[in-house]
């Protein structure tokens, strides 16, 4: 099957807008990419506000069009370097949809008005019409390069403006142009928290983007202009803050292609990307390339079924699940950060590590469906703390740990991939830097050394952060985790110690209230109205964010009353609208609900696993626009819904058990990988049911290789042994 064919990039595109219900949007892009590329190649409708993509499906004009974007984010995004904008004539300086550098010297600005309908979105390949220029504009990539096609009308001049100061959630600092000859232009992008950035500058994003752009047809003209004027003419080097050029081709009996290669790590490096990767001005072929590179990486995942909605949900998932964390290496195996170059050819060097989203479902699938990625990962995440001597990082971007969102995620991610034997470079020096962190070590091998939990003795003696339930809870799952790894390692005391912390959860349960809530410094509770209070909880309230005890829901449910506990799961999935944006119920939008539809498999009622499951996939998930209910979160959104198509999900990091679903499609098959998979069945799991999942919604038996499962789950080392795993499914809950 032809499964590039049923990725649609438009799906989630919604950013921040004016419209009530556009609050909460996927915040995709739809530009073209390759599987964990360096490059994204996409369209920018905006510069400017909680738009972390740079684009809005609610937006009407395009600025142009830049090489590095993030996926599913918020916080204002970052990265959008090198945007350019193909036009015939110039109306302004400015792209007039840029609310960083508005226009301040006349004129509408380059941006040019288009249409939906006029766009593809495609994995690999994206085209539109801009309707000011009636250009034709068509984007594809590489691992480490972008490639632009222009087909400007006849008798027209054929322009390009290129904005270097560009960048999403800000601006770039300091730019160093050169023109090499009248094909080539290089450059040197600079940006640091002071132009913005991620969270405004607060994330404190610093890096050096470098650049080599050629053009298929030599340029007649190339003006630079900074701060809305044109410079002196015949410059061929401008270094500025506000640093802009255009490009005058003349007119055009052909379309003109440009071609860049990219590197954050220096000049050289850029060249060698664009030669090594994309020594030709053939647009079609580079365009075969990417869509053949989407179609091999989808191989290892096939489903069967006539229902081409669910297809393309799928299909589209499983492209936002492979597109991060991204190659950040050049393709000579070199790689900077924290003002220093590396080079490693033992494993591919990754950055965009959303933690706290992705340890939830993003790694429990990638375990599966791609291991090498996550080894990549979890060696990154290691180089980047031993060399910085900090904890691993919670939410990564260029070697950077931007401090967004809570918890410890990377311990729970580096602890569950070695679980199940997917081990770092050093697996003892990791250890020792989770441990140092779990205790807030102030040094580590004789070296100061700064951890990401928080300076508070309190969890330290009590387990628990002072009015921070959300902090609290994620600390004690990090901690049940490295519990888990320690017990692999043999570190039988560390084993008890992060053991006895994670169970002290109990702790935190206020009786009066009947629900989990925050401590004062004192140990009393914090006063919370009701369930929907949302004191010391991270975009989330008590009701969603009390259930999060996922290593021991049945404790859990002691603490509730087990009576109560079913009832208040079943209220929680009832009052929530499962297609809305946001809800003070179960909030799909949002991480801290994920998995709780699979706790009624560990209470004994996988019937209601089974219903709520299949309510989420077909009610939280659409086509179009606003096809995501929320926030993509850099693969996360999409991966639960993969994992639950195929028929089970970890609920639990680091517990190798994947409960139960009824899976969406009659057939899957997953290919397995030899070098971290047992096999000893199969190298492939086959996933089948008797019946057509869409009628018949419930399990009635599953079978793993003609034995019948007798638990509501199976462990990773039974679904990687491969083999058959089979459902009898029913009308009715058995």
């Amino acid at each position: 099957m032809d499964k590039v064919k049923y990725v649609d990039t438009s799906i989630g595109t919604v950013g921040e807008a004016d419209d009530e219900k556009s609050h909460g949007g996927g915040k995709t892009y739809p530009g073209a990419c390759v599987p964990g590329g360096m490059v994204q190649m996409s369209p920018d409708t905006i510069t400017g506000g909680d738009n972390g993509t740079g684009y809005s499906y609610l937006h009407d004009t395009i600025e142009g069009f830049s090489f590095n974007h993030m996926s599913g984010i918020g916080w204002y995004g970052d990265l959008g370097n090198l945007q350019i904008m193909p036009v015939t004539y110039i109306d302004g300086l400015r792209s007039g949809s840029n609310e960083e550098t508005p226009i301040t010297k006349g004129g509408e600005g380059w941006k040019s008005a288009f249409s939906h309908d006029d766009e593809a979105t495609k994995a690999g390949y994206y085209a539109v019409k801009l309707q000011k220029y009636n250009v034709f504009a068509e984007a594809t990539a590489s691992v480490r390069t972008g490639v632009l096609r222009f087909t400007y009308p006849e008798n027209e001049p054929a322009k390009l403006i290129f904005n270097f100061a560009r960048r999403i959630g800000g601006k770039a600092d300091f730019e160093e142009i050169n023109i090499i000859n009248e094909n080539r232009i290089e450059g040197h992008i600079k940006c640091t928290p002071k132009g913005g950035g991620f969270g405004h500058g607060h994330g404190k994003i610093t890096y050096d983007f470098y650049f080599v752009c050629e053009f298929s047809l030599p340029a007649r003209k190339m003006q630079f202009f900074s701060n809305e004027e044109y410079c002196a003419e015949n410059l061929k080097t401008f270094e500025n803050e506000d640093a802009g050029l255009v490009v005058d081709f003349g007119e055009l009996s052909r379309p003109l292609v440009v071609r860049c290669g990219i590197s954050y790590v220096d000049l050289q490096g850029a060249k060698n990307n664009l030669q090594t990767e994309c020594h030709t001005f053939d647009f079609d072929l580079m365009k075969e390339n990417a869509q053949e590179m989407w179609e091999q990486a989808f191989c290892g995942v096939h489903v069967e079924g006539e229902n081409e909605v669910d297809l393309t949900i799928f299909h589209t998932c499983l492209y936002h699940v492979l597109l991060d964390p991204r190659t950040f290496m050049d393709c000579d195996g070199r790689y900077r950060f924290n003002g220093k170059i590396f080079e490693n050819s033992s494993y591919t060097h990754r950055t965009v590590f959303s933690g706290w989203d992705v340890y939830r479902s993003e790694f429990p699938l990638l375990t599966i469906i791609n291991p090498e990625m996550v080894e990549d990962e979890v060696n990154s995440l290691l180089a980047i703390a031993e060399e910085r001597q900090t904890s691993l990082p919670q939410w990564e971007l260029l070697g950077i740990n931007a401090g967004c969102m809570v918890g410890d995620p990377a311990t729970i991610v580096l602890c569950d991939a070695a679980i199940k034997g997917i081990l770092p470079y050093d697996i003892e020096k990791a250890y020792e830097i989770i441990k140092a962190s779990a205790l807030c070590k102030k040094e580590l091998f004789g070296k100061p050394f700064k951890s990401v939990r928080p300076d508070c003795q309190k969890y330290i003696e009590e387990c628990y952060v002072p009015e921070k339930l959300s902090d609290t809870l994620e600390f004690l799952l990090a901690d049940f985790t490295t519990a888990q790894l320690a017990k692999k390692l043999g570190k039988s005391d560390d084993e008890k110690l992060f053991s006895d912390r994670a169970m002290h959860y109990p702790d935190n349960f206020c009786n009066e209230r009947g629900f989990m809530s925050p401590r004062m410094e004192n140990g009393e509770f914090v006063f919370e109205e009701n369930e929907y209070d949302d004191d010391g909880c991270v975009e989330s309230n008590i009701f969603q964010q009390g259930w999060f005890v996922p290593y021991d829901v049945k404790g859990l449910s002691k603490l509730f009353g087990e009576k109560r506990t079913i009832s208040l799961l079943e209220r929680f999935f009832e009052k929530a609208e499962l297609s809305a944006l946001w809800n003070d119920d179960y909030n799909h939008s949002n991480e801290p609900c994920h998995n709780i539809t699979h706790y009624f498999s560990v209470l004994g009622l996988p019937g209601r696993t089974q219903y709520w499951t299949r309510r989420v996939q077909k009610e939280s998930y659409r086509l179009g626009a606003f096809g995501f209910c929320g926030n993509e979160d850099v693969g996360q959104l999409s991966a639960w819904y993969v994992l639950s198509a195929l028929g089970f999900a970890q609920l639990c990091p680091a517990d190798e058990k994947y409960y139960l679903n009824t899976p969406l499609f009659k057939k899957a098959r997953v290919s397995l990988n030899k070098k971290y998979h047992n096999c000893s069945v199969a190298e492939e799991l086959t996933i089948e049911c008797d019946s057509d999942p869409l009628e018949k919604p419930y399990i009635k038996a599953a079978y793993l290789n003609g034995e019948m499962i007798e638990e509501n789950y199976l462990t990773y080392s039974q679904i990687t042994s491969g083999g058959t795993l089979r459902f009898e499914l029913c009308s009715e809950v058995q």
